[in-house]
């Protein structure tokens, strides 16, 4: 597994816990110490069980020499990130430099599999440079095998996956992949195997899809709240429908994280420099609805709040992009808490995983370890991540710590006449005021 992060991971623990050897390179020393000793650096239910698992039975190492990896290993997964640039383009540097390490040291014949988000026509790039660079050459086959995982279900997503897409260039190196992933083939998992292009796209696109249906359901949302239409029913009927579905209907604040907004933004690039116009402009709107929650989220605040946000008091629930998760890259809540911040409030932020990782992104900010702390002596509280946490708050406990009972579900996660009967003002994104 060449790159150690989210991804690299949990694919080694979970390939490890199919009965498979793994060896994970990555350049981070802390990094890959903290992985050996079975634990992750980072928030992932079931992920330290498997680690610790798979360090102790022999078969999942860890370490920094990529030269261990090219000598004993026959299948090399690309793991590396690929984050945006500011003009929406990924930056593929840390790709690039790991082909030119690896590629001189490749002296056997071996498959080299990438999993990073890359535009398409990246890996028939990765092939050729590959083969140009190692004494192996053209016996170093390149596939595409994307990943699907969702953050806080990283474990179950690559045991029991919804399907295993794998884009290749050849009979063998499609069978070295079933056979690596055989215990997933036998339980029925459906495997698409196509080519490089369409491999590459796949995530991409998987991705585009679901942040378009939030951004159409949000949209959707500003017009309940405007014409005194309800959000809520409204997704229960198109959830009805057998051609639309209910997942990734939920209206609020919108998607964040590190897969959604990077993928959108790809494909507006993506579309520029292919010379299609029209696909550019959907993906830009796309993006821009999504945005525009958090500028809504901020300007309601702003409002509930008399019109002045400047020295007042205000507790924001949630940091974390989504809920299971202690990522705040794009996060939602932590941008509108930001923004706040810059207006002149005093922002306390709880979060039930993020809180470090937060500190980390906007030390500005004021953090405590428990909702009644963070709400204590607030003027508004902005539910912003969907945590169960947050769903089952009791009014009336809350209630009795703040200075007014102001509350604004960004996420409609709270129950409208319950907080209401415990005498709180409650405005949420896509419900007219009641």
């Amino acid at each position: 597994m060449l790159g150690a992060g989210y991804l690299g991971a949990t694919h080694a623990a979970c390939l490890a816990s199919l009965g498979l050897r793994v060896h994970a390179v990555d350049v981070d020393a802390g990094r890959v110490a903290m992985l050996a000793s079975g634990r992750a650096p980072f928030h992932e239910p079931g992920l330290d069980a498997l680690l610790a698992e798979g360090v102790s039975s022999g078969r999942l190492t860890f370490g920094t020499d990529l030269h261990v990896a090219a000598e004993t290993a026959d299948v090399h997964f690309v793991c590396v990130g690929t984050p945006p640039s500011a003009d929406g383009h990924l930056d593929l540097s840390a790709l690039w430099q790991l082909v030119d390490d690896l590629g001189p040291l490749l002296r056997e014949p071996c498959l080299v599999v990438g999993k990073s988000t890359v535009p398409v026509g990246t890996a028939a790039r990765v092939r050729d440079r590959l083969r140009g660079l190692a004494p192996a050459g053209g016996d170093v086959a390149v596939a595409w095998n994307p990943e699907f995982l969702r953050e806080g279900h990283g474990v179950a997503d690559s045991l029991r996956p919804e399907r295993l897409v794998l884009g290749v260039e050849g009979r063998h190196a499609d069978q070295q992949l079933r056979a690596l992933y055989h215990p997933l083939v036998a339980a029925g998992v459906p495997v698409v195997s196509t080519d490089l292009q369409t491999a590459e796209l796949s995530k991409v696109s998987a991705n585009a899809m679901l942040a378009g249906r939030i951004s159409m359901v949000n949209a959707f949302a500003e017009v309940c709240e405007t014409t005194g239409a309800d959000i809520g029913d409204l997704v229960t009927v198109l959830g009805l429908d057998s051609r639309i579905g209910p997942d990734f209907l939920s209206p609020g604040l919108g998607f964040g994280g590190s897969c959604l907004p990077k993928d959108t933004r790809g494909l507006v690039a993506q579309g520029e420099d292919l010379g299609l116009p029209c696909v550019a402009r959907l993906w830009r709107q796309v993006d821009a609805v999504n945005q525009h929650q958090r500028e809504r989220t901020v300007a309601l605040a702003e409002e509930l709040l008399g019109g002045r946000c400047a020295d007042r008091r205000v507790t924001v629930l949630g940091a974390a992009f989504k809920a299971g998760s202690d990522d705040v890259r794009d996060s939602p809540a932590l941008d509108v808490a930001g923004r706040l911040h810059d207006l002149g409030a005093a922002v306390c932020v709880y979060d039930p995983a993020a809180t470090a990782a937060a500190r980390r992104a906007r030390p500005d900010l004021h953090y405590a370890l428990d909702v009644l702390t963070a709400c204590r002596g607030s003027e508004l509280v902005l539910v912003l991540t969907d945590w169960d946490e947050f769903r089952l708050l009791d009014p009336v406990a809350v209630g009795e710590v703040v200075a007014v009972p102001r509350v604004l579900d960004g996420r409609l996660l709270l129950d409208p006449d319950k907080w209401q009967r415990a005498g709180w003002q409650l405005r949420a994104l896509g419900r007219a005021i009641g």
